[in-house]
Order: C-alpha cells, then sequence, then structure tokens
C-alpha cells in the first residue's frame, strides 16, 4: 500500500471516532504527557488500533491519540512520540504529522527533551527552536516521490514559523517564563553523546540536541503546517565535565517545565 494511501485510511479511521475537524496538532516528548490532562471532551485512541501507527516502545510514552479541545480549539495530540532509534522508518515515525495534516490541522506544535548543548543553559528551561541540524543519517522525503504528499524538494528556510516564534518568545516574556532561542541537532540515537560528539556539534552551532523531531519538521514543510517547536533542556552537556544522566532524570527535569509550556501553549493556540 503506498504512504498516500496509509495517510489516508488512518485520517478516515480517526475522523469516524471524533467530532470536528482539528485545527492544530501537537507532539509531545518524554516526560510531557501530563499536558493531555488539559483538554476538554477529550478521546483517546491507542495506537494500536489507527491502521499504519505504530506503538512506542519508549517509556514515558503512553502511545494515545487525544482529540479534544484547549484554548477554544480543537486539537489532536500525539502523547507519546515515535523515534528512529526504535527501529522504526522515518516514514512511521511521521506518519502522523501527515495524518493530523489530512484531517485538516494547519498548525503543528512539536514539544520535545533536549539536552543542552549552550552552556548558558538550565535543565528544565524552555528553548524554542529557530533552526535545525539534520545529523541523524536519514531523511523522511526519501525514497519514491508522491506529489499528493507535498513536493520533492520543500523548502526549509522557513521551516520553524517565523511570526508564532515571535508569538512564543512573548508570552513567554508576559508570563515571565525564562526563554531560550536556538539551533536543535536532531541525532539518531539511542545512546546519548561522548564528550567528543558533544564538543563537534557545539562547534558547529547547535544549542541542543535530541533523538527526535527533526523528521516531523521536514514532514511539516512538505506538508504546509505552520510549526513551532520548543525543546525542555533536560541537562547540560559539558564536554570537559559531563556527568551521567538516565531516563529517569530526563523525565523528571521535562516534567519540572509542564506548566510553562502549558502556558506558551494555550496562548499560541489562543493569539493564532
Amino acid at each position: 500500500m503506498e504512504l498516500y494511501d496509509v495517510v489516508v485510511r488512518a485520517a478516515e479511521f480517526i475522523g469516524s471516532q471524533v467530532k470536528g475537524k482539528p485545527e492544530a496538532g501537537i507532539i509531545l516528548g518524554t516526560g510531557l504527557g501530563n499536558l493531555t490532562d488539559k483538554i476538554v471532551d477529550e478521546i483517546r485512541i491507542p495506537y494500536d488500533l489507527i491502521p499504519g501507527f505504530r506503538v512506542s516502545t519508549v517509556q514515558g510514552h503512553t502511545g494515545h491519540l487525544v482529540v479534544g479541545s484547549l484554548a477554544g480549539k480543537i486539537v489532536v495530540v500525539m502523547e507519546g512520540r515515535l523515534h528512529y532509534y526504535e527501529g522504526f522508518s522515518l516514514a512511521e515515525v511521521t506518519l502522523p504529522v501527515r495524518v493530523m495534516r489530512h484531517l485538516g490541522a494547519e498548525l503543528l506544535i512539536i514539544n520535545s527533551a533536549a539536552g543542552g548543548l549552550n552552556p548558558l543553559f538550565r535543565p528544565s528551561e524552555i528553548m524554542i527552536v529557530t533552526d535545525h541540524i539534520n545529523f541523524q543519517g536519514d531523511n523522511p522525503l526519501r525514497g519514491v516521490s508522491d506529489e499528493r504528499l507535498g513536493q520533492r524538494f520543500p523548502d526549509l528556510s522557513q521551516a520553524y514559523d517565523r511570526d508564532l516564534i515571535k508569538l512564543a518568545g512573548k508570552l513567554a516574556v508576559e508570563g515571565k517564563i525564562p526563554i531560550h532561542y536556538g539551533i536543535y541537532v536532531g541525532v539518531s540515537g539511542p545512546s546519548l553523546e561522548t564528550p567528543a560528539e558533544t564538543r563537534m556539534l557545539r562547534q558547529w552551532g547547535a544549542d541542543a540536541v535530541g533523538m527526535s523531531t527533526v523528521p516531523e519538521v521536514i514532514v511539516a514543510a512538505q506538508e504546509g503546517l505552520r510549526t513551532l517547536v520548543m525543546a525542555v533542556i533536560t541537562n547540560v552537556n559539558l564536554p570537559d565535565c559531563m556527568a551521567p544522566i538516565s531516563i529517569q532524570d530526563v523525565m523528571d527535569n521535562a516534567s519540572k517545565a509542564e506548566n510553562n509550556l502549558f502556558s506558551i501553549v494555550q496562548g499560541v493556540l489562543t493569539n493564532t
């Protein structure tokens, strides 16, 4: 079955379970799943019931698609995302983004957990992503092109919507939320970076590193979605004095930022 047909099938199934057309899609990363508690009139659909969807194997990713009302808009939310390092293809990882668009979403908000490379960052702070470096060794658009999914060579010069970045920054200032702006580098994982790799990534100009986000943003650009990405800094990697970090540390530090994240997400939805 062609990818486009998989997208249509999944969207038709989800559409049969919910009322109304989603206006925005939200992807939640490690330790950020509690944001769905704020959604009104929610309907939860396990990934394993949706045609073509795969089930996340990562701790902190519950694997539900949640549809409901948030800040006056109908949203479709991934409560747990898929990762390349789990063994999924990038077509599988990014399928939900295509389905969100097919359901009617025009806006995509991505929240992710990331390791800080900028020494000025602190754990649990938020970085609004302004650009990315794809160091995953693959691209979700690789393969046979299907114009029904978007053009073959999408422009990424404004993959991160500048107006949404300004709006999110304004909301952070108004809410007295510490905020950073920076470049996200996507790696394949699942092993964390060595000191030498950390030094190299920082020299490239990256401010944070993670194992997700980049494929979804590329597909969102191809699909014509306005995209905002906010990464929670879960730890800071200093190559000359790196300390071990556990997945529990990542989840704990990510969860500390949930209220601030929700405040910005709610404001963005209200003002778009």
